[in-house]
């Protein structure tokens, strides 16, 4: 059986390779990739919280808002990127200073 801790150190984890993704990296998917492992330890957070202090639903209630956030912020970051790579031919970030032609 896993204890808080285990969860809080795997969670921690994520948060920094997420934020370290989204530092170092110059692809704009990537960037959303680091910002999703972010939101997931956000989510896992809540949910180990939820069940070692509190013992209620509260944390489970908001890691589901933070999954539907996390797939909307995808698909709009998507949309955004395909509609930049048609423009520009590249998802670099340094390349998007300005979106209008």
């Amino acid at each position: 059986m896993m204890s808080l801790a285990s969860y809080l150190i795997i969670s921690l984890v994520l948060f920094i390779v997420g934020l370290t993704v989204m530092i170092a990296r110059k692809n704009i998917v990537a960037i959303l990739l680091g910002i999703e492992l972010v939101l997931n330890a956000a989510a896992l957070n809540f949910v180990a919280y939820s069940k070692y202090v509190t013992n209620n639903l509260d944390g489970h209630v908001f890691s589901l808002f933070i999954i539907v956030i996390a797939a909307a912020e995808a698909a709009v970051g998507l949309a955004i990127v395909i509609r930049f790579f048609q423009i520009k031919e590249t998802i670099h970030i340094d390349e998007a200073t300005q979106l209008r032609n």
